[in-house]
């Protein structure tokens, strides 16, 4: 079976969609009672062995990095839940990744509004103070 295959997305996208119900009903660690966890995505390996779940909290960063060990100490239930919720030949052993690509996009656009904005308010400035009427004389001047 090749990585893209249609089979392997076929998986990738089930055991995406069980592992965020999982989290989001099943696990009562206490590192997970406080913050949203979003499985953001998920690769299976082709032989079904391993399995990188990349994740996203909502929060600061010790809120993640306290759901990214509620999420480690949990493993084992949640492979379990997995197996049983998951016909698979093999159950793959799971690693948990923080994914801050959700975080970074948030940034970005928050940083390019500010630009946006910034850029708004001198175009305004300028339109008020009448320097935008430029006429050709200007180049006479120098």
């Amino acid at each position: 079976m090749r990585k893209n295959s249609i089979k392997n997305t076929r998986i990738n996208m089930e055991v995406q969609r069980e592992l965020s119900e999982i989290i989001r009903t099943e696990v009562k660690d206490p590192g997970l009672n406080d913050v949203m966890v979003t499985v953001v995505s998920v690769e299976v390996t082709p032989d079904l062995k391993y399995c990188k779940a990349y994740i996203s909290v909502l929060g600061s960063d010790e809120a993640a990095r306290e759901a990214l060990a509620g999420l480690k100490r949990a493993v084992g239930f949640i492979r379990k839940e997995l197996a049983r919720r998951v016909n698979l030949r093999n159950t793959p052993e799971l690693k948990f990744i923080l994914d801050q690509s959700i975080e970074y996009g948030v940034h970005m656009s928050r940083l390019i509004d500010d630009v946006t904005g910034s850029m708004k308010k001198d175009e305004e400035q300028t339109e008020e103070a009448g320097e935008d009427d430029w006429d050709g004389d200007d180049w006479d001047r120098q």
